[in-house]
């Protein structure tokens, strides 16, 4: 398995040219799905902790070039990333917005982890999931359709929530304070 380092992410991330926002946004990302993977980790759950956060680091590596294109950023990131080499991370990348299944009864993957992260970061911001989903409904519910949509993912991520912090030690809101401690 072959996965970047942080400077060869870094310089991934240059390469595409990603707004320094973008990359705010995104090394927050990481940092939520490490502190997710090393308490998982912590509960006896085997995760590859390189391979999260290289996925969460890079999860948005072709979005600031969809906005002019509409390419899907998932999957063109996904696919970039499994052209380079980096297999297992792009097909983390594919999924961070929509996991091709929700399991039920298993334990998280590095795949639910990086998914959930991103739905908790809101800018540079973490947030509560309910806010995330607001931000996203007004953003991207364009049409009926797409919000119906929108919604079966969205209680798909409620549950997934429910799923990771089973495993936990803290509740999905004390999330941005274990951060903080984390950091201090």
């Amino acid at each position: 398995m072959l996965i970047p380092a942080r400077h060869k992410c870094q310089q991934l991330l240059d390469q595409m040219r990603m707004p320094l926002h973008i990359q705010a946004h995104s090394r927050l990302v990481c940092e939520v799905a490490l502190l997710l993977s090393d308490s998982l980790q912590g509960a006896g759950i085997s995760l590859n902790r390189e391979l999260v956060g290289a996925s969460a680091l890079l999860h948005d590596i072709t979005k600031s070039r969809s906005f002019e294109t509409g390419e899907n950023h998932a999957e063109t990131g996904g696919q970039y990333l499994s052209e380079l080499g980096f297999h297992e991370v792009g097909e983390i990348v594919r999924q961070h917005v929509v996991l091709d299944t929700y399991l039920v009864d298993c334990p998280p993957t590095e795949a639910e982890v990086v998914n959930y992260a991103d739905k908790r970061v809101l800018h540079d911001q973490v947030v509560p999931l309910n806010e995330r989903m607001n931000y996203i409904l007004r953003r991207y519910a364009r049409t009926p359709e797409r919000r119906q949509l929108l919604i079966q993912f969205w209680e798909k991520a409620e549950q997934l929530e429910k799923r990771i912090f089973a495993y936990l030690s803290f509740a999905p809101d004390g999330l941005g304070e274990q951060l903080e401690i984390g950091a201090g």
